[in-house]
């Protein structure tokens, strides 16, 4: 047994002083000749096929999205199979940390009767040159170990559903963003981003949106069949997007709509404000730098600029001022007025940059529909328009329930007797509703909105009569115009007849 263990440190020796040997004294062209050549031997032995997966990839050192996706694959498995874990901040996730593979460590996965050995590596570079990354020095990589009989079945099958399923579970856990785009410049006029952000935490939910249940289970039915509607788009040649319209008067829900979309389809939000944008080009770089799985939301559209291409230029008028002042006024003007153009806007969301990235949907909202130009919402542009309009009973049962915690009450029919004479918006349904002190019970709520509502069901009427009655003093005040308008006519013409006849020879 001695003599055994005195053999094996002799060859464990002579392992060491050759490896020294090698790495000190051979030229590093001669040392890649014999890694290059040490790798195939192994490969002609070995029957196993290795794929790596770095990090990095490129000369400037991208985040390979691959890696990512295999990453977030893997976080579901290595927390089981790994004995050996590592805790990361999770960015952009729901989750505080996750848990994934350390370094060196090897789980085991069966796919349809395969077996597979993923490998979690980092690598030590030696350099004395001055890196810009910090962590260019050390590469991290995913190893991919199976036998060569398998080599179809992994890269056509088993390699497409792992990334799938990454991407997958990645924007499952994912925080939304709220987006916006900047209008500030940096040192030298140059812009620092376009696009600036924070967490999207809205709790709008179409369980608890103020709407009749008909209108809301059509809307997630519209939204259901855009998002599994990939493969259609293709067939019809269709870029992957869909336009909405909200309109209807103030407080009718028209925002918390939206983040219930983006809550359902789990879609960020790009709140796009076009007074900030400069020009049509300005406009088409930032809705190309928005992602797939966004809505695009332009809030107030009527109001937001002028899309009618009827701009007033002032110019004209403060040409004598201009003439005067060193600085052109109206060319300051000129570049702080957005000059974004109905037909710019229109080529962005409809036109051939339109397909830049897929899936997505673009939201106007508007309180006077009446004043926007045709061609901004025909179809195939705003593909469906939604109405939010007053509250109606359906949608106060759906408040009573977010606010009150109750599905009946007495005093119900009462209220609904007078949603039926009364408008009033869902926002100050819910106002009026809502709790203002720990003694405030259902009845109490109720009662003070059955109050409220008769206030403005009277109030409605006070206007109604004097819209009436001042509408009766036009007409008779129109009458009198018109008597006034026939008695001259009529003494015109008897003057004319008295002067035809001859009385004034």
């Amino acid at each position: 047994m001695g003599s055994e263990w005195s053999l094996l440190g002799s060859f464990t020796a002579t392992i060491m002083i050759a490896y020294t040997v090698f790495d000190k004294f051979i030229p590093n062209h001669i040392r890649s000749y014999v890694q290059i050549y040490a790798h195939k031997l192994v490969g002609f032995l070995s029957p196993y096929i290795q794929i790596t997966f770095p990090e990095f990839s490129g000369e400037r050192l991208k985040h390979s999205e691959l890696f990512t996706a295999i990453q977030t694959y893997l976080v579901q498995n290595s927390s089981q199979g790994a004995r050996k874990l590592k805790a990361e901040p999770a960015a952009d996730s729901n989750s505080p940390f996750l848990l994934s593979m350390d370094d060196n460590e090897e789980i085991t996965e069966i796919f349809q009767g395969v077996k597979l050995w993923w490998g979690s590596h980092k690598s030590t570079i030696k350099t004395q040159s001055f890196s810009f990354y910090p962590s260019a020095d050390e590469k991290r990589f995913y190893t991919l170990t199976f036998h060569k009989r398998h080599r179809d079945l992994v890269s056509s099958t088993y390699i497409p559903h792992v990334l799938e399923q990454g991407k997958s579970l990645k924007l499952k856990n994912r925080q939304l963003k709220l987006f916006t785009n900047n209008s500030y410049t940096g040192w030298g006029g140059y812009r620092k981003s376009k696009w600036s952000h924070v967490v999207f935490e809205h709790p709008a939910r179409f369980e608890t949106l103020a709407m009749e249940k008909a209108e809301k289970e059509e809307i997630i039915d519209d939204l259901l069949t855009f998002k599994n509607g990939k493969e259609y788009y293709d067939k019809i040649g269709k870029a992957w997007k869909r336009g909405y319209l909200l309109y209807g008067p103030p407080g009718t829900g028209k925002s918390t709509m939206i983040a219930a979309m983006a809550n359902f389809l789990y879609y960020d939000v790009y709140d796009l404000e076009l007074t900030a944008v400069k020009d049509n080009t300005q406009l088409r770089s930032l809705l190309i730098e928005t992602t797939s799985k966004s809505i695009i939301v332009i809030e107030d559209i009527d109001c937001s600029i002028d899309l009618t291409g009827k701009r007033v230029v002032k110019k004209e008028k403060e040409k004598s001022e201009d003439a005067k002042d060193p600085v052109n006024k109206a060319e300051e003007e000129d570049n702080k007025e957005s000059k974004v153009t109905l037909s710019g806007l229109l080529n962005c969301i409809d036109g051939i940059w339109s397909g830049c990235a897929g899936e997505r949907i673009i939201i106007f909202t508007t309180n006077h529909v009446d004043k926007l130009d045709p061609a901004l919402i025909r179809s195939g542009r705003m593909d469906k328009k939604i109405e939010l309009s007053y509250c109606c009973y359906e949608a106060f049962k759906v408040l009573a329930k977010n606010y009150l915690d109750v599905d009946y009450h007495g005093l119900f029919s009462v209220v609904e007797g007078l949603l039926k004479e009364t408008k009033m918006t869902p926002a100050d349904v819910a106002e009026n509703m809502m709790p203002k002190s720990k003694r405030d019970d259902v009845e109490t709520c109720l009662k003070k909105l059955i109050e409220s509502l008769k206030k403005a069901k009277k109030k409605a009427e006070e206007e109604a009569q004097k819209k009436a009655e001042e509408e009766e003093a036009r007409l008779k005040e129109k009458e009198k115009e018109q008597e006034k308008l026939a008695e001259a006519k009529s003494d015109e013409k008897a003057g004319k007849e008295v002067k035809e006849n001859g009385f004034f020879h």
